[in-house]
């Protein structure tokens, strides 16, 4: 359900780093919205060096951004706490200060959104939807999920 693209500008990060990224992002996401961790897929993009620029000047410091698809329907104060959450575990997992973290949260209507062959569901009903699901992809998941 949601999709979490990390992108680097003028830093590389190792294996290591990306794990404990993606982990903090899917851990953040299924504390503050209750959604199954299989759900949350994090991508890292690396920018090419002297592609980003503020006002027209090139930019040398580390920076990443994060830009978080998720399902509408979630209340504003839920969407507050996992934008917050988010931009703290960026910042512990990257050791990037939170100045030079940017996070964005982009929300779609869940009928809006195919994710394992099957249209997704309502906040809330992630259950129902999971239970609809083939026996072999349901056992696929909840091994994903632990």
């Amino acid at each position: 359900m949601p999709t979490y693209i990390v992108k680097t500008s003028n830093i590389k990060l190792d294996k290591k780093k990306k794990n404990k990224i993606a982990m903090g992002i899917t851990e953040t996401h299924k504390k503050i919205t209750g959604a199954d961790s299989f759900f949350a897929q994090v991508l890292f993009e690396e920018n090419n060096k002297k592609s980003h620029f503020m006002g027209g000047k090139i930019i040398k410091d580390k920076q990443i951004f994060l830009s978080g698809q998720i399902r509408a329907g979630r209340s504003v104060n839920i969407k507050k706490k996992l934008i917050l959450n988010l931009r703290k575990s960026l910042e512990i997992n990257s050791k990037i200060k939170k100045d030079n973290i940017w996070v964005y949260l982009l929300e779609i209507m869940p009928n809006q959104m195919i994710e394992y062959g099957e249209i997704l569901p309502k906040s809330g009903q992630e259950t129902k939807w999971l239970n609809s699901l083939s026996k072999s992809l349901q056992t696929k998941l909840k091994k994903i999920n632990k």
